[in-house]
This record gives C-alpha cells, structure tokens and sequence, in this order.
C-alpha cells in the first residue's frame, strides 16, 4: 500500500485499532484523573501525596512485569479475537468497580481499580501484536505497527488531557464514572468486528508460574542477540517513560508552582512528541523492520532526560511562588 493510513480503511486493522485506542484511552482517563485527585484534591495527606502517586504508576505498571508470560502463552493458545473481546468485557466490570471506588473516595479502592486496569491491559498487549502477522501482508507490518503505537500514544494523549481536565474539576467521582464505562463499552463494539485470528499453538500447555515463566522467555530472548537488544531498548524506553510521566504532577507543583492545566500541557507535549516519533520510524526504516535505530532513540531519550535534569535545578519553584503572588 502507498500509504499506511490506508490500513484504517480495512476490516483487517481498523476495528483492532479503533478497540485498543478507546483500551488505551480508558486506562489513561482513570490514571491521569487519580494523578490529580491524589495531588491537588486533599484527598490524600499532603505527606502522602509523594507515595499515593507512585504507588498508582506502579500498581498499573506490576501486572505487565508478573503477569506477561502467562498472557503470551494464552494468546498462543486461544483464538485472538474473542480473547480480545473477553478482555474488554472485563473492562466494563472494571470500569462500575472504578465508579463505587469513587463515589466512596476510598484511596484503596482507587489503587486497586488501577491495577485491574494494568491487569487487563497485560493480556490484551500481546493480542494486539500477535494478530497483527495474522491480519497484515509482511510489507504493511511495519506501517501497521506504526498505526497501532501511533494511536496507542494519541489515546495515552487524549486520556492524559481528558482526565487531567476532570480529575481538576469538580463532581469528579460522577463524571469520571461516566467516561469510563462508555469507554469501555465503546471498545468492547468495536472489538465484535476484529476478524478471527486462529491459535498460533493450540496444544500449548500453560505454565502459571510467572517466575519461571518469565525466567524461561528471558532465556530464549537472551538466544537471539537481536531480538534480546530490541527488548532491552524498549524496555529502557517504557522506564523512562513511565518515571517521566507519574513524576510531573508533583514536579509541576512543587518546582512550577503550576496547577493541573500545567500538568496537563506538560503531558500533551510530551505525549504528541512520542506519537510524532512512531510516525517516523516507517520513513526512517525505509518501510523494513531496522532495529539499528533502537540504540539512537535509546540514546536520545537518556540525553534528553539529562538535559531536562539540569533545566529543572535550574528553576526556583519558591521563586516562581513569590512571583505569581
């Protein structure tokens, strides 16, 4: 195809696409509204608020690394498209638990919430990527690829706007609520027209252990050089990426003196910046899968980040305080 946009116009990728935009888009409503709440909304003790933030990030962030072995193995296992849709009707379930957590303001409840989000998020990503061989001729993966990461990062984006919005307002428990089962059932619709994607390995045995599990796949990783580096670097990438992003709530309000709009630029910026960067990679890599250019973006985030440390320092958040009073 001419174009990967043109992906969008088939059967093929469309409705996966569409199904985890609005997956990628719930998850990020809740988190960058709970980000908010616990910052600026007293919900949580001042004191506290350091911890409640970081312990919501690494709440979402546990499942991916316990639990997707097991999610791998399942998606050999099972017929993808109906996997896909299960998922999301797990999501619905999860988004009315995320509704009473709410409107009880209990801060537990909030955290668990966010961790059944990461939970689902972990068996639904290997699904996405697996049926894409399925689905897409090998000329168009890597543009298909670049759609998927693209729109993930637009609803990472579009999440991070829409919940910073709603977690500052006020009467956040109702309409957070609201969006997020619509959302969800949205993603579910749209899951009904993924085609079907038949089981990679129906004989697959299951092995439930995660640390064995996860022990044997980075063993097999380790085998090929290539493939073992390629994790590496999207690894590093999701970690810093990850440290950024739950960071900046209090990094704007302790050393901006910045409320939640400001915090909501910041995440704007920084998130069309990596969807910009997804697009790339296809003109980059000449359409061809180039892992050559993982050790320069890896080596561009670090250097970037370091450039980023010495900017901060610079600034007095006190300073800024007695500025704008």
């Amino acid at each position: 195809m001419s174009s990967q946009y043109q992906l969008l116009r088939t059967g093929r990728l469309a409705p996966l696409f569409a199904t985890q935009f609005f997956g990628a888009f719930n998850d990020n409503i809740f988190r960058a509204a709970l980000m908010l709440i616990f910052t600026y909304s007293g919900i949580v003790a001042s004191e506290m608020t350091d911890f409640s933030v970081n312990a919501a990030a690494g709440l979402f962030i546990v499942p991916f690394f316990i639990f997707s072995a097991t999610a791998g193995q399942i998606a050999d296992k099972y017929e993808k498209s109906k996997l896909i849709r299960i998922i999301k009707i797990c999501e619905i379930g999860i988004a009315f638990v995320a509704g009473v957590a709410l409107y009880f303001h209990n801060v537990l409840a909030m955290l668990s919430v966010l961790f059944l989000f990461g939970l689902q998020s972990t068996f639904f990503g290997p699904l996405k990527f697996a049926i894409l061989p399925q689905h897409l001729e090998e000329s168009e993966l890597v543009g298909g690829n670049a759609i998927v990461e693209m729109g993930t990062f637009v609803a990472i984006l579009l999440g991070t706007v829409v919940g910073g919005i709603i977690g500052a307002g006020e009467s956040v428990s109702a309409w957070l609520f609201v969006l997020v089962v619509a959302v969800a059932l949205v993603g579910y619709a749209s899951s009904r027209f993924i085609p079907d994607a038949p089981a990679n390995d129906p004989s697959e045995t299951i092995r439930w252990n995660p640390v064995t599990e996860t022990w044997a796949l980075i063993k097999l990783a380790r085998g090929q050089t290539s493939v073992f580096l390629s994790i590496l670097g999207v690894s590093w990438f999701w970690l810093l990426g990850s440290v950024y992003l739950t960071q900046i709530p209090n990094l704007v309000r302790t050393h901006l003196a910045g409320g939640p709009s400001v915090v909501t630029l910041i995440l704007a910026v920084f998130t069309i910046s990596i969807a910009a960067g997804s697009l790339m990679c296809e003109r980059l890599s000449g359409r061809k899968i180039e892992i050559g250019l993982v050790p320069f973006a890896a080596f561009g985030v670090s250097v970037f980040g370091i450039d980023s440390y010495f900017a901060m320092i610079a600034i007095s958040g006190d300073a800024l305080r007695d500025a704008w009073t």
